[in-house]
């Protein structure tokens, strides 16, 4: 009998993907033979890049990572998970603050596929401030994004508010 393989589900709005997300990916790259970067919809924000954007951009930079792959997911977290096999769902920790909204998400995704669990990995201390409102919010108002965000994520943040009225990104 083969042996099975430990998939695992990144999920995240990944408006826009920065340093502390592709950390998460790395590292979860190196405890799971396959990672699925899942680019959620999220009804509750109004996102500056639209989902396939943040699809390309992660695709981009997730390509020198073979067992990752990025897809989009628009519906229930656990109901993904069962779908493509998962056996766990990865999510990362920046602060204190974060676990108590990351423990009821996790506790009701055991509800809802009990066969998943969920693995919390740390992010590295030197991206514990940061987050895709910051990084956007710095961009918008034409501060230095470079260290926060891949190059070509970077780039398309430049485009996106380069050709801006007021710090309002063109649609």
């Amino acid at each position: 009998m083969g042996e099975q393989v430990r998939r695992a589900v990144y999920p995240g709005s990944f408006d826009p993907p920065t340093m502390g997300h592709l950390d998460i990916i790395q590292r979860a790259a190196q405890l799971f033979d396959e990672v699925i970067v899942a680019v959620a919809v999220n009804s509750q924000k109004q996102p500056l890049f639209s989902l396939e954007e943040r699809v390309e951009m992660l695709q981009e930079c997730c390509k020198a990572l073979g067992n990752v792959r990025v897809a989009a997911l628009d519906g229930l977290l656990a109901r993904f998970a069962q779908q493509v096999g998962a056996c766990a769902i990865v999510r990362g920790l920046r602060a204190v603050s974060d676990f108590e909204y990351e423990f009821q998400m996790a506790t009701m995704n055991r509800q809802l596929a009990p066969e998943v669990d969920t693995c919390f990995l740390m992010t590295h201390q030197q991206y514990a401030f940061l987050s895709s409102s910051i990084v956007k919010e710095v961009a918008r108002l034409g501060g230095a994004v470079d260290h926060l965000v891949p190059p070509n994520v970077a780039h398309k943040l430049r485009v996106k508010f380069t050709s801006t009225t007021a710090g309002t990104p063109t649609p």
